[in-house]
């Protein structure tokens, strides 16, 4: 009779645990800097991301020497942001006497990369966006970010109609963006060629938040005001 023999698997050899072990550990060490890195370096990018928002404040609104943010809080209401926000925020911009320029919006949509983050400027005295500054883009370099540098895009944002309906309810024309070179209304945004879905883009975001921003800002606007 034949006697069946079974045959244990060899032992991993020693390097090799010591190899696995080596692995585990530096992943895990690779992961704690990673973590410590992204701790440590939060404070300066949130510094550093205040900063140029100050900045663009300035740059969306013509004529403003110094600036007041505002908060919605949970009753709806305007009031000065002390502190952290956590909720919309508008940005009301004054000259030297104290006099209320306009508002600086922030406002976001998807691009053709990704979030694209815009801030623009709004006159409430001459019913125009006056502004406009990208926050935040990964869009294609050479093409996508033609929207920050673009001077006939840009100029788009110079004077754009958001005139309101007689009883102040909404916008008479929705802001719409067109195709390079056929702007013909007030209220179009004229895109850019090579870098169409981008310039779209940021002409469909500013519709939805003027729509939702403009009448409510010039409707409530006595609360920006300094000297009432």
């Amino acid at each position: 009779m034949s006697q069946s023999t079974s045959i244990a698997p060899p032992a991993a050899p020693a390097n090799s645990m010591k190899m696995l072990q080596a692995m585990v550990g530096i992943g895990i060490l690779c992961a704690l800097l990673i973590v410590l890195t992204f701790e440590g370096t939060k404070p300066a990018i949130k510094k550093n991301k205040a900063a140029a928002l100050e900045q663009a404040i300035f740059k969306v609104l013509p004529g403003i020497t110094e600036k007041t943010s505002f908060q919605v809080n949970e009753q709806g209401e305007f009031m000065e942001l002390n502190g952290e926000a956590n909720g919309p925020v508008i940005h009301a911009g004054y000259d030297d006497s104290g006099a209320l320029v306009g508002m600086a919006i922030e406002a976001s949509g998807i691009g053709f990369a990704d979030i694209l983050r815009i801030l623009y400027g709004y006159d409430p005295k001459a019913e125009k966006v006056v502004g406009f500054y990208v926050l935040e883009s990964k869009e294609t370099p050479g093409l996508g970010d033609k929207i920050e540098k673009d001077e006939v895009f840009l100029a788009n944002f110079k004077a754009l109609d958001v005139a309101l309906t007689s009883d102040g309810k909404q916008l008479k024309n929705e802001i719409v963006p067109v195709k390079s070179g056929a702007k013909t209304q007030a209220w179009e945004v004229d895109g850019i060629t090579g870098a169409t879905i981008s310039s779209r883009a940021i002409g469909n975001i500013l519709k939805e938040s003027t729509a939702e921003w403009v009448p409510r800002l010039h409707g409530e606007q006595a609360v920006f005001h300094k000297n009432d």
